[in-house]
């Protein structure tokens, strides 16, 4: 500085001091910032599950319930490309084994292109400045005005790096055997986090109902329209192939087919719709049949033991049933009731009256696990006093699908108000 207080040398300007810092930056740093941005855009308000970034096809769960997978930042689509291939097999099998459920996955997948690249890197770059100058790095060659741009950058980046996401991500590819290696790509155009579809899963499930490609629910003509050429005649199909065909493909996806099509069907066997047969016999019979009457979900099961049968069908089999459609069968004959008296309180003593707790003891098969909750316990809290239930459950599944059964688990027990109080253990099978 001179002595008529001027200083003379060089002041780098922002530009080129974030400039430096951009071209500094790792690969591996913008790609770890392109990720988290992507992740938590698509966790943020989803409304169907969400997997992000699998390696291959095994670690994305075979499920019923509709489910958005979000490919790796690091793949671009390309139509033609390999990875349409890479898709079509993931799709068809799950590992060595063929998927139950491929209409149920909706893999979402980057254009190409670097604008995701680039937003993370200004957003880097803004980071490393702010923390430049916090530090003295910088010295104090920097305005206040200059470091309030700093902060105003870095705001701005990161809301241009979360838009992004919603920009690049534009294309859907869904399982349809009329396209080519049995996919279809839905464009979702170039998407905004402020044009009102609330989150990408969301605008995801928008898109397929815009291009007839999924339903909230499903009607009786378009069952009827949908029947099985080779069921006709019979007028009878398995619920079990019924739910089957929203799941590969055949019929129009639903969000949760179980769901839907459980409830549905109640409603289309009560209205004379539909009839409802369980338990076939010989000459075309059923042990059961429901048409026009009243009909609870826990007879819905979707096996090949429970049919869904036309109006006629219904109809004619009603007066041929052997079993009312009223009736109902015991809760199982391995059941034991045992008794033991309960001491009387020395401070209170016996008023001429002797208390028994009652034990309820054995094993219930999976189809009448309902009825435990319409039938049995409302009779016993009707009955006595102090009724306490626990249950002792255990389920095998295989390791890679554990976190996805525990995820659903504790979000059934959270909604029934259970969570502290049902303990989940893992024990890792030999």
């Amino acid at each position: 500085m001179g002595t008529d207080g001027f200083r003379i040398g060089y002041k780098p300007t922002l530009k080129k001091v974030v400039g430096d810092r951009r071209a500094a930056l790792d690969e591996v740093e913008v790609a770890k910032a392109v990720r988290a941005a992507v992740k938590q855009e698509f966790n943020t308000g989803r409304v169907v599950p969400v997997y992000p970034f699998p390696t291959e096809g095994t670690d994305v769960p075979d499920t019923p319930k509709l489910s958005v997978v979000v490919l790796a930042p690091e793949i671009e689509w390309e139509s033609a490309g390999a990875i349409r291939k890479t898709l079509a097999e993931w799709t068809r099998h799950r590992g060595n084994s063929p998927r139950l459920y491929p209409a149920a996955l909706v893999w979402v997948v980057r254009k190409p292109g670097r604008a995701l690249q680039e937003r993370a890197e200004a957003w880097l770059a803004w980071k490393r400045v702010a923390e430049d100058l916090g530090s003295g790095v910088l010295g104090a060659d920097f305005e206040r005005s200059e470091r309030g741009e700093v902060t105003r950058q870095i705001k701005d980046s990161d809301e241009a790096l979360h838009e992004e996401v919603w920009a690049s991500y534009r294309y859907a590819i869904v399982a349809d055997p009329q396209g080519t290696e049995g996919l279809r790509e839905i464009d979702l155009g170039a998407g905004h986090a402020s044009g009102g579809s609330g989150s990408p899963s969301a605008r995801v499930v928008a898109a397929l109902k815009a291009e007839a490609f999924l339903n909230e629910t499903v009607g009786a003509g378009y069952l009827e329209r949908s029947w099985p050429t080779a069921l006709k005649e019979s007028g009878a199909w398995p619920l079990k192939g019924c739910r089957q065909s929203f799941l590969d493909g055949s019929l129009t996806r639903l969000l949760d087919p179980e769901e839907v099509l459980r409830k549905q069907i109640v409603t289309f066997v009560e209205k004379g719709d539909f009839g409802l047969g369980s338990g076939p016999m010989a000459g075309g019979r059923f042990a059961r049949v429901w048409w026009k009457d009243a009909l609870g979900l826990e007879e819905i099961a979707f096996d090949d033991q429970t049919f869904l049968l036309t109006r006629g069908r219904a109809e004619s089999l009603k007066g041929l049933s052997p079993v009312s459609s009223s009736s109902a069968p015991a809760l199982t004959e391995d059941l034991v009731l045992r008794t033991q008296p309960v001491p009387t309180p020395s401070s209170e003593p016996s008023a001429g009256e002797q208390t028994v707790r009652v034990h309820i003891i054995g094993a219930v098969p999976p189809e009448l696990w309902n009825k435990l909750g319409t039938k049995l316990i409302p009779k016993l809290r009707s009955s006595g006093q102090e009724l306490e239930l626990t249950i002792d459950g255990s389920l095998k599944v295989r390791s890679q699908d554990m976190d996805y059964v525990e995820f659903e688990l504790r979000q059934t027990l959270r909604e029934l108000g259970l969570e502290a109080k049902v303990r989940i253990e893992r024990n890792e099978l030999s």
